[in-house]
């Protein structure tokens, strides 16, 4: 491989995790959403029926599909027994 080729696979490799670390609040949001859940013993459908919600808007928000806002994030607090914290770092 050419120095050309080494300097152009590096800078795509460098734009490629800054786009996954862009990714990464999301996927831990997604993440503590299922094991919020996970740990309050509920299926989606039985969280859903608490949070006056559907199955599959459970389903969807836990598939990251969909950014949830704050008052869905309360309910889903509220009804697995969690706490919310949200946070900006510098």
């Amino acid at each position: 491989m050419g120095i050309v080729a080494g300097e152009r696979k590096k800078a795509q490799r460098a734009a490629f995790e800054k786009a996954l670390e862009s990714l990464r609040p999301e996927e831990q949001l997604r993440l503590e959403m299922v094991e919020a859940r996970i740990r309050a013993g509920l299926t989606q459908a039985q969280l859903a029926e608490r949070m006056g919600t559907t199955q599959s808007a459970v389903a969807r928000l836990e598939a990251g599909r969909g950014s949830p806002n704050v008052a869905t994030l309360r309910r889903l607090a509220a009804e697995t027994g969690s706490r919310l914290v949200i946070r900006l770092d510098a």
